[in-house]
């Protein structure tokens, strides 16, 4: 058989539907250093805010002689969450993503801001909710499915 009629008949047998069905969306970056290392610090900061913040505040603002240590380590985080923009920008694997990362890099020293100006035990547990809540994000932006490329 000649090179041109294997050819044909291996065109004729390709089923034309599979070559149009897209490539499965690609993992996430959670199996990368850079984003293990964030999510790992996102879920312990998370859990040390969780544990303070308990049930919640009343009355005057509770003393937390462990906010330097947490405002350390958001500073951390923070940075790595600037580094994961920077790294996404420059691949450009997905755009809300990289986005999303700075947000949280920025968003993180005004959480930390509110809750060492709150002045009442209710504007305290505000802004542990808040800081809870974006923890959380920081870390379940990382563990989804990155979006395929449109």
């Amino acid at each position: 058989m000649s090179c041109a009629l294997a050819l044909a008949a291996a065109l004729v047998a390709t089923d034309p539907a599979a070559a149009a069905t897209p490539a499965p969306p690609p993992a996430s970056l959670a199996t990368e250093p850079l984003y293990a290392e964030i999510i790992a610090r996102a879920e312990a900061l998370h859990d040390e805010v969780a544990a303070f913040r308990g049930a919640g505040v009343k009355g005057a603002p509770k003393p937390w002689p462990g906010l330097a240590g947490v405002k350390a380590q958001a500073a951390a985080l923070s940075e790595l969450d600037m580094k994961g923009h920077r790294d996404l920008a420059a691949r450009a694997v997905d755009g809300d993503l990289k986005c999303i990362l700075k947000g949280i890099s920025e968003d993180l020293s005004r959480k930390i801001e509110q809750l060492e100006t709150a002045t009442t035990g209710a504007d305290q547990d505000a802004a542990l909710s808040d800081l809870i809540y974006l923890l959380d994000d920081n870390s379940g932006v990382l563990l989804a499915p990155l979006k395929p490329p449109v």
